[in-house]
């Protein structure tokens, strides 16, 4: 396909400019205490430690590297209804978010050899811990968690619990960050939180008692203005994520949030291993192994290689979206076992080019249906390829044995944001042009770079 004129190579230090005071602009609304903007172009950021071996030798990694170093230490941020600093979603997202805040903390954790802390500032691991412990420390008395704070809620609020808005299992990056750190507080305080939620989800998201979990809102999956959920409301009835809208078509079974839940399990499983509870340890293996087996006999559609919702009148919901890949997010698909239908999946879903594999994957509806939008709005997962998606991607397509398609996603994706150099939350897929009405300095997009250029510079 022929590029369009803007993916040719623009001024490269006017767009470094732009991001770096980007990265200081999110918030202003929201901070504690002004600070003076330093100066874009001269001022070396502090907390910049040693750099990976970039790919070329071309400077734009090293300076978009440094860039996104300070969009992440600008986005680390103090809460009003938690003691730590975390680290806050950026742009116009001020806060953090069940669905996403936990892995972000993770991959910030990855990267601590090449951050430079000031005394007084908690480093990446620190900051992933308080990602987590922010929600374990809000959890309410029946086991729900916050789908988000906000760095707006006062103390004493009840925000943030009218959806469950959940995606890479809080339990699984809890896990990941306890083998790096054996912090056993985190891992005693993730296993009794995360075994807690586990259990509200079955009282309160399998209403149809199927034993799979339940979607009752846009909300619930984080895919805001999407045509999976279209005439479906944002948030549940009076806010509480315990209440399903009163429509015909109303639960859905959710192959995304099914998936979630079985990935939680796998790590509460780990958890329990650790903890010597051997009989805890058997328990959440095959509960886990239960919902997987349910996913793969109730949500997938062999005729078309998806997942799918499937609603109360028992209706496949037939838009194919980026819930496809947050399934594999999860392994649900054992890669002996289940090879023939992931070979299927990945060759008529995912790496499709027709479908999700676009020149900057992964969009977040395939590109053929008939619900993929165009134009692309803002904060839409109606097809723009969002970086979330792009920050889940090394999860699991090495799982499945695609280093090389992954090496070529992180590709696309680096060549992307050094030519804006913005950290914006999505692009369209096939122009790798960012979408421009929100303001620069999201944390997912900051970390996709880091996290990128640092798996390549290995490979």
């Amino acid at each position: 396909m022929r590029m369009k004129n803007s993916l040719l190579r623009r001024d490269f230090l006017k767009q470094t400019a732009l991001a770096t005071a980007a990265a200081a602009m999110p918030f202003a609304s929201f901070a504690q205490s002004p600070t003076p903007a330093a100066d874009p172009i001269s001022a070396a950021p502090p907390h910049a430690g040693p750099r990976p071996h970039f790919p070329t030798t071309d400077p734009a990694w090293a300076t978009t590297w440094d860039a996104a170093l300070s969009v992440c230490a600008g986005n680390v941020r103090s809460m009003p209804r938690y003691d730590h600093p975390v680290l806050v979603e950026g742009s116009t997202y001020a806060g953090i978010w069940l669905e996403c805040a936990p892995q972000e903390g993770q991959v910030y954790g990855t990267l601590q050899k090449y951050v430079a802390t000031p005394v007084g500032t908690p480093t990446p691991l620190q900051t992933a811990r308080a990602n987590h412990m922010a929600f374990f420390a809000q959890q309410k008395p029946d086991g729900q968690l916050p789908a988000s704070i906000k760095l707006a809620d006062k103390v004493g609020t009840d925000a943030g619990y009218g959806q469950i808005q959940m995606v890479v299992p809080i339990a699984a990056t809890a896990w990941d960050i306890f083998q790096l750190t054996k912090d056993q507080e985190l891992l005693e305080t993730a296993y009794a939180s995360c075994s807690r939620w586990d259990m509200w989800l079955r009282q309160y998201r399998d209403t149809r008692k199927t034993g799979l979990c339940e979607g009752f809102c846009t909300y619930d999956t984080g895919h805001d203005n999407s045509p999976r959920w279209k005439g479906i409301p944002n948030r549940c009835p009076d806010t509480d994520a315990r209440k399903c809208p009163p429509d015909p078509t109303m639960p859905r079974l959710c192959p995304d949030l099914s998936a979630t839940v079985y990935g939680g399990r796998i790590a509460l499983g780990a958890m329990a291993h650790a903890l010597g509870k051997r009989d805890d340890h058997a328990r959440w293996l095959a509960d886990a192994e239960q919902i997987r087996h349910l996913i793969l006999t109730k949500l997938y559609s062999p005729e078309d290689a998806a997942f799918y919702d499937l609603d109360a009148q028992n209706n496949f919901v037939r838009v194919r979206g980026d819930l496809i890949s947050r399934v594999l997010g999860e392994h649900v698909l054992d890669p002996h076992k289940d090879k023939a239908i992931f070979e299927a999946v990945w060759t008529k879903q995912i790496h499709n080019p027709k479908a999700f594999w676009a020149p900057y994957p992964l969009a977040s509806i395939a590109m053929d249906d008939p619900a993929f939008v165009r134009p692309i709005p803002r904060n839409s997962w109606g097809g723009a390829s969002q970086a979330l998606t792009a920050l889940r991607a090394p999860r699991w397509m090495a799982f499945y044995g695609k280093q090389a398609e992954l090496r070529l996603m992180m590709q696309q994706w680096c060549s992307a944001i050094m030519r804006h150099t913005e950290f914006r939350q999505q692009m369209d897929p096939l122009t790798g042009d960012f979408t421009q009405p929100d303001p620069g300095g999201y944390s997912p997009c900051a970390l996709t770079f880091l996290d990128f250029a640092r798996r390549l510079s290995h490979a």
